[in-house]
């Protein structure tokens, strides 16, 4: 938004208090200090919440240049002579305050989505729909919620002619607030799902605690046929004063459709029109997209577009990625993937997360001419040349005629290339050392085959990182610690198989307190990446202590011989007040001091040479209530000795011994530290968790084996009918276990689950797909959302930690952000 209201405006439109510098103008709003460009005209919205407050970052962002801030406790103006303060009781109702103040200047049409699934995708077909035709702004992302609604009001520009917003709540009483932000003339209600029910009574509240949104609408978009338990959905929406457009695949309704002939990839419908009988193809043949595509052609039907253009651009549909995907490149370089949307938007939001890498040899980006932006071309190419140079981007690479048109905007070190058959006829790959690479483009340009020829590995079989998912766990165990608990994260073991750097990169960018490894070499490694947060060391070698001072690696302590050999190195470098961290054998007899151990090791800890970081214990069997009682004992053990400990050395050492478990079940025992492991990555029992990792393959041939046949070593598949049998390429060799064989396992097939059969071979495994749908292809899940990997691993006789970290590193890692 062009910057067109001052901090005291904004005070008076919102009823606060300006003080200092109120004469500073207002352009963009920022809410996170991690991803906030420095402007003078950027006001820092200090929200608070369980585990943040804004209030904590305005020194930083005054010394980054930022001299606007709205407030709730007003900070010693004297440290700030240049900014200025817009003081409310209430951060966040501020926040929406000024949106709706914004909305108000907007008297063009605003389109709002709500419902429980399908908003997004909505949204993003609605875009592609109009863009072109109307000049279209939609919120980025999935910008739904009580904060993501008002920046994306904000967002909004008097020239745009349609603004689509989305509108998602998750408790009683939030719709009423979006709707006075939103104000929608035309209303698009998706559907009514489970989604976020456990905070409404019955579904009935939640469908009017949505429906809210349409109270003062002109029209609102509705399937007719569309039922809640048993009642039609029309009958909830008497009170809904707006036009209701209806449709329906079956019923009566002013557009009716009717599908002709349907295969995964295209569909047939009939549409009976107000004032026409048509037929169009849509490029897809599940009932969700079906039934997304016709909200969508509904609404560009009512907003005026002619139907021969409304039909070619409901039937070029574009698949919506609804997350950018970090992979492996080539010349040890991470990609980032990112084709969720092309406008300015979605490269600013990419680029926040080249950032988070932290690549100490330098970030690339290749971007292709953005399409249907809307804006002029030259203040378009302006933006995005703006945006590299503040991003501070190494290298650039733009795509396309439009590109080449602009390149004198750009830095002279810039390449551009007409298209990109260009690019990759002339590519120079020693340009991608060892660096963060983004890679986005409009679908016209092909851009997967760049993806394809950068990407290191070509494994048909691979295990997909949901980052938004492990970051939605860190903030849950966040949520149930006191204020002021540090939080460390284990990453051993591959991060639990989901990979190191990028694990760490992104829990670093979250700002956990600690990370712990099991041996030096990961310490090390996540060094070299540029991992700078203090890293514990559960298990290490004394061989390796030079390497891990070198490397500041803080270690484990749990035995006199690897204290002394570690006194011994410490004593000869000449280094004082080394951090350690003393295990104490509270009960579990794996490793660690020993009570009566403390009156010899004392003397130890009071040398020269180190400092007591941090004392800990690890319990047997928190996750177990019938094993409380010794769970207490445990932690009443590393209590007593942490109090001897600080009548002997005195100092500020921390004390932890809950782990994911413990966090959950002994709130009282939370010290000073908890330490995140498998919660983390989504494996627990508590029901706020998400699934990190999902285990995926496809398939890479389907035959028919007749009855009698046998499938697979040993001919132990034998098939008693006639039977489609799909081979997949993954085998024991990828961490899919050889007990899983014979229909013991079962692996999931468009929302079927399917067993094995035959032997897992070492490369690949057989399953029985006979009477579901199955093409060579299609997605097969192992273990992600909708087989647990705790199912798996219940089936396989063992622990969800053995499967998670039996994926070898041939199995590609492909990390998801939204």
């Amino acid at each position: 938004m062009a910057a067109q209201w001052t901090l005291r405006i904004i005070g008076t439109l919102i009823s606060g208090s300006v003080h200092g510098n109120g004469n500073h103008p207002v352009g963009t709003l920022a809410i996170d200090s991690r991803t906030l460009a420095p402007s003078h005209s950027t006001l820092f919205v200090a929200l608070t919440g369980e585990q943040h407050n804004g209030h904590d970052y305005i020194g930083e962002l005054y010394e980054r240049g930022i001299r606007s801030f709205l407030v709730s406790n007003l900070p010693d103006l004297s440290q700030f002579p240049e900014a200025g303060f817009c003081l409310v009781k209430d951060t966040l109702k501020g926040l929406q305050d000024l949106a709706s103040a914004h909305r108000r200047e907007f008297d063009n049409t605003v389109v709002g989505i709500t419902g429980s699934n399908g908003k997004t995708i909505v949204k993003e077909w609605l875009y592609q729909c109009l863009s072109g035709y109307f000049n279209v702004y939609r919120s980025p992302k999935s910008y739904n919620s009580q904060v993501g609604v008002p920046l994306s009001v904000w967002m909004t520009e008097k020239d745009h002619q349609i603004a689509i917003l989305e509108a998602g709540i998750s408790f009683p009483g939030e719709m009423n607030k979006l709707k006075k932000i939103i104000q929608p003339a035309i209303g698009v209600f998706t559907n009514l799902g489970s989604a976020h029910q456990e905070n409404f009574e019955t579904i009935q509240e939640k469908l009017n605690e949505k429906l809210l949104l349409f109270t003062d609408c002109e029209k609102v978009i509705i399937r007719s046929d569309q039922r809640i338990r048993s009642r039609p959905l029309l009958s909830f929406l008497k009170d809904v004063n707006a036009q209701l457009v209806t449709w329906s695949l079956g019923g009566e309704a002013l557009y009716t459709y009717r599908i002709i002939n349907s295969t995964p990839l295209h569909t047939s419908v009939s549409a009976s029109l107000p004032d026409a009988i048509i037929q169009f193809s849509l490029p897809f043949g599940d009932e969700a997209s079906i039934e997304n595509a016709l909200h969508v052609f509904t609404l560009i039907m009512e907003l005026g577009l002619p139907v021969k253009e409304a039909v070619k651009r409901i039937s070029s549909l574009e698949p919506v990625s609804m997350r950018l995907e970090m992979l492996q490149g080539i010349q040890g370089s991470i990609l980032i993937n990112d084709t969720y949307n092309s406008d300015i938007g979605g490269l600013s939001a990419a680029l926040n997360l080249v950032e988070q890498q932290d690549n100490q040899h330098g970030k690339v980006v290749i971007l292709s001419d953005l399409l249907q932006s809307g804006m002029e071309e030259k203040a378009l190419y302006s933006e995005i040349a703006d945006l590299i140079q503040e991003k501070e981007i190494d290298q650039f690479i733009g795509i396309g005629p439009a590109m080449m048109k602009r390149r004198a905007l750009f830095h002279e070190s810039a390449l551009f290339y007409a298209n990109t058959e260009e690019f990759m006829k002339r590519m120079d790959q020693t340009l991608f050392h060892n660096r963060t690479v983004l890679i986005k483009g409009s679908r016209k340009y092909g851009f997967e085959k760049i993806t394809g020829i950068l990407q290191l590995k070509t494994h048909q079989t691979v295990l997909e990182v949901d980052l938004n998912a492990m970051v939605h766990n860190l903030n849950y165990f966040r949520s149930l610690l006191e204020h002021g608990v540090k939080t460390m994260a284990v990453v051993k073991a591959l991060s639990y198989g989901t990979g190191n750097v990028e694990i760490a990169n992104l829990l670093q960018f979250h700002k956990v307190d600690y990370l712990a490894v099991a041996f030096i070499d990961e310490g090390i490694e996540l060094r070299k990446a540029g991992i700078h947060l203090p890293i514990m060391v559960l298990n290490p070698d004394p061989a390796g202590f030079g390497p891990m001072i070198d490397y500041q690696l803080e270690p484990e302590v749990y035995c006199f011989r690897g204290l002394e050999a570690l006194y011994e190195i410490a004593h000869y470098r000449g280094i004082a007040w080394y951090p350690i961290h003393l295990k104490i054998d509270s009960g579990m007899h794996r490793l660690g001091f020993q009570a009566h151990e403390m009156k010899q090791l004392i003397p130890w800890l009071k040398r020269k040479e180190f400092r007591l970081s941090s004392i800990f214990t690890h319990l047997a069997a928190s996750e177990d209530p019938d094993q409380d009682l010794f769970s207490r004992e445990q932690i009443g053990v590393l209590k007593r000795i942490a109090s001897r400990l600080q009548d002997e050395l005195g100092g500020d050492f921390l004390t932890h011994v809950l782990n994911s478990a413990g966090i959950e079940r002994f709130p009282d025992a939370q010290f000073d530290m908890v330490r995140l492991g498998i919660g983390l990555y989504g494996i627990g029992k508590a029901k706020g968790l998400k699934p990190v990792s999902s285990f995926i393959t496809s398939i890479s041939q389907v035959r028919t084996v007749s009855s009698g046949e046998t499938v697979g070593y040993s001919r132990r598949g034998k098939v008693d009918r006639d039977s489609r049998i799909a081979t997949l390429p993954v085998g024991y060799a990828d961490g899919l276990r050889r007990s899983l064989g014979n229909g013991v396992g079962q692996v999931w097939i468009n929302d079927h689950p399917v067993p094995t059969i035959g032997e897992i071979c070492m490369d690949m495994t057989m399953i029985d797909v006979t009477g579901i749908e199955a093409a060579e292809g299609d997605r097969v899940e192992i273990f992600g959302k909708q087989q647990p990997v705790t199912f798996l691993a219940q089936l396989s006789q063992t622990i969800p930690y053995e499967i998670l970290t039996s994926i070898p590193e041939r199995v590609k890692r492909v990390y998801l952000h939204e």
